[in-house]
């Protein structure tokens, strides 16, 4: 990669293989030895409309009382294991209690791996109180991996930034004038939408395979620590890419990027 920096290129292929890896389904249907859309078809009618309810009341929040825990002089690494085990006690809890715990323990989850993505975007230089670095850590709760309806000229992660980039855009221009307590105006309800439509998928998939009978809190606390270590690996690779764009520009990173992903 002319130009860059050796360490800067063993990160990007890092973030190439963090966000190109299979996704969050792919993995549940590893530990459970059956497909995970199986398990969708036995929810309850109108529990997916639920869930996406949930999961949108739930993105708007945590973001501002993850980021607000942070202490953004901090420089060193991320809390990554600390917020795993805060994660797991939580699947337990809602994998013991079954599907209607779920509504319940969705915006404690939410806000303790919202937490852990602010976490490491801090790690890698972002200024989490700035207005599009708390929207960048929303972004990676939509990065549940490549879609079929991703475009096919791009990779899916930049597939996904690009579908989010003008509701973000809309969204950092109406919080910068006029603050987080401006949460439910129509630009931040619209991005709130368009990720919690991709984050709903892992929340029904997680939702599926923790209304198995014998998945029980070992099972819950199995499916969440497995739902945070998908949005670390997410929010590591977003933001080496999002560090690297800021340092060699976004068109550079973006075509090295695109060669990596498709290199045999």
């Amino acid at each position: 990669m002319e130009n860059f920096a050796e360490k800067d290129e063993r990160s990007l292929a890092l973030a190439v293989v963090l966000l190109e890896n299979p996704t969050f389904a792919a993995k549940v249907t590893d530990l459970i030895g059956a497909p995970v859309e199986k398990a969708i078809t036995l929810l309850p009618d109108g529990m997916s409309e639920k869930l996406l309810s949930s999961t949108q009341k739930a993105l708007a929040k945590a973001l501002d009382l993850a980021v607000s825990t942070l202490d953004e002089r901090y420089r060193g690494e991320s809390a990554d294991g600390a917020h795993r085990v805060l994660t797991s006690v939580s699947g337990a809890l809602g994998g013991s209690l079954g599907l209607l715990a779920l509504t319940v323990e969705l915006p404690f989850s939410t806000t303790l791996m919202l937490r852990s993505i602010a976490d490491i975007a801090r790690s890698e230089g972002e200024r989490i109180t700035d207005v599009r670095a708390k929207l960048a850590c929303l972004e990676v709760f939509a990065m549940g991996g490549t879609s079929s309806a991703d475009d096919g000229a791009e990779t899916g992660y930049f597939a996904i930034r690009a579908a989010l980039a003008g509701a973000m855009t809309e969204a950092a221009k109406y919080l910068t004038q006029h603050g987080l307590s401006a949460a439910g105006a129509p630009a931040i309800v619209r991005f709130l939408s368009k990720i919690a439509s991709r984050y709903s998928i892992q929340v029904s998939e997680k939702a599926a395979v923790q209304a198995i009978p014998l998945i029980g809190a070992a099972g819950g606390a199995t499916i969440n620590l497995l739902f945070m270590d998908h949005f670390q690996n997410m929010a590591r690779g977003h933001f080496i890419v999002r560090r690297l764009e800021r340092t060699y520009g976004v068109e550079p990173v973006r075509e090295q990027y695109r060669r990596l992903a498709t290199r045999p």
